[in-house]
């Protein structure tokens, strides 16, 4: 085993390099305070940073945001690239919930303008109307057929049965939709956890959250975004669901079986891949782009279920409440992108897990809307703490292939926050701050109580002044439902 606090280098402020060692095909790249590197050291997340280095086909390194910490197979918060015809792909370096993300819908709400009477009711109607918790199931229930249109055509489902407005679409990452996504490279099982899962929240970190603008950064950039201090704001954090976690399972059973046949050597067998160009690679890269599009869909639903609440709460329509998505990104998914590296612009695949995209302006893959400006980025907190709104940047592009951090970070397991809280009221807790909480058990609050998880303030104080990203707006919850 490697003594990472003997070999990791500081190479620039807040960027530290893991040499090339053992079988590591390329170094490894941290962004991460000194503070936050002895709780790495703990985890021993570097090992897993330099394990994904040992991937066939990885270009240039492997990367780890400052939210970085221990996942399956290959931590979460890190990014990598691999060539389009040697490089490998790897569900675990995508992990089990595939397009875990978040999306940030804004209002023309003051925060002024929701007393308690309000909220509690508006937090009772979201609690009502959007399903959450372990195993949760939905309003809708598809037939099989349905569950393949909505891998196939993500989002775009959802706005054909209603849920929702076509701006929504243009305002959600990839349009909602991976055209490469193959309903047939998803398995019976996998199609029968999601066909009642669909506009359904979840649970373990999984989050709705009403919340408050209370500081602006960048006027002109939050204006474009239609941000406002004062303002209300609505996020959701959710993802594929179940149908997501058994699309991850199948695969890594079924490369866990093929490995040998490619010759591939890996270090950890949770980092079991294929060849992207193989059968199984290209199996797995549909399956996960149709589970990433039925995680757009998901969200979609939910967002149309959040106006009618408010609709409901505060009797007058989404339209005038000004009811519009800011942006929907993904932080767990694999992507075929075009960059420029090693003096050639070419396509590569781009594992972010437990990352979020930060394109900088003029790029071609961000909506006319926010051309000019640059990709928003969403960075949600935890319970009682800031989310942020960012955008992306020309050196996110240049460094780490367009890509900066998904939130906090945790800092113990659920076992263990549940430990910590116990003889805690952490409802009451959440309310002294300010935060009204609404969960379909104790030990869901438990599981997420604000100290499970790292300093979300100095995370986007990192990737900023690493140039990863840029902040534009800073958010405080007043009320969150939890699975």
């Amino acid at each position: 085993m490697v003594d990472w606090k003997s070999a990791i280098k500081q190479i620039a402020p807040l960027k530290w390099l893991i040499p090339r060692t053992g079988s590591m095909n390329v170094p490894g790249i941290v962004y991460i305070s000194e503070s936050m590197l002895d709780r790495a050291f703990e985890d021993n997340v570097l090992q897993q940073v330099a394990n994904v280095a040992c991937l066939p086909g990885i270009i240039s390194s492997s990367l780890a945001m400052p939210d970085v910490h221990w996942g399956y197979g290959a931590p979460i918060g890190g990014v990598a690239a691999f060539d389009k015809e040697k490089g490998v792909i790897a569900p675990g370096f995508v992990g089990y919930d595939i397009n875990c993300g978040v999306r940030l819908v804004r209002s023309n709400m003051l925060a002024s303008e929701i007393n308690k009477e309000k909220l509690g009711k508006l937090v009772q109607c979201l609690y009502a109307s959007i399903p959450s918790g372990v195993g949760s199931t939905g309003r809708i229930v598809l037939t099989r057929k349905q569950v393949d249109k909505v891998l196939q055509q993500g989002a775009r489902y959802a706005l054909q049965q209603g849920y929702g407005w076509n701006s929504d679409i243009e305002k959600t990452e990839e349009n909602g939709c991976m055209k490469t996504a193959n309903p047939d490279a998803v398995s019976s099982r996998a199609k029968e956890r999601g066909s009642d899962q669909l506009g359904t929240l979840g649970s373990g970190n999984h989050f709705l959250e009403i919340q408050k603008v209370v500081e602006i950064y960048d006027r002109k950039s939050a204006e474009i975004f239609g941000l406002f201090e004062n303002q209300i704001t609505i996020m959701i954090h959710t993802g594929s669901r179940g149908l997501g976690y058994q699309v991850c399972d199948d695969y890594l059973v079924k490369f866990g079986k093929v490995i040998s046949k490619y010759g591939i050597q890996i270090p950890d067998r949770q980092l079991a891949c294929a060849p992207v160009g193989s059968n199984e690679g290209k199996e797995y890269f549909g399956g996960m782009s149709a589970a990433a599009n039925f995680a757009w869909a998901n969200r979609q639903i939910i967002t149309h279920w959040i106006r009618e609440c408010f609709e409901k709460t505060f009797s007058a329509s989404a339209e005038k409440l000004g009811l519009s998505v800011v942006y929907d990104v993904a932080h767990n998914i694999a992507k075929y992108e075009k960059h420029t590296f090693e003096g050639k612009n070419d396509y590569v695949y781009v594992h972010r897990k437990g990352a979020t995209r930060a394109f900088p302006a003029g790029h071609t893959a961000i909506c006319d809307v926010y051309k000019n400006i640059g990709q928003p980025v969403i960075i949600p907190g935890t319970m009682g703490t800031s989310s942020y709104v960012l955008v992306g940047t020309q050196k996110a592009i240049e460094e780490t292939w367009g890509s900066t951090c998904h939130g906090a970070g945790r800092t113990m397991s659920r076992s263990q926050a549940v430990k910590r809280s116990k003889g805690r009221k952490i409802e009451e807790e959440l309310s002294v701050l300010g935060v009204l909480a609404k969960a379909r058990s104790a030990g869901g609050l438990a599981e997420e109580i604000p100290e499970a998880y790292k300093d979300v303030d100095e995370i986007v104080r990192i990737v900023e002044e690493v140039g990863l990203s840029r902040k534009i707006a800073k958010m405080k919850p007043i009320a969150v439902i939890k699975g």
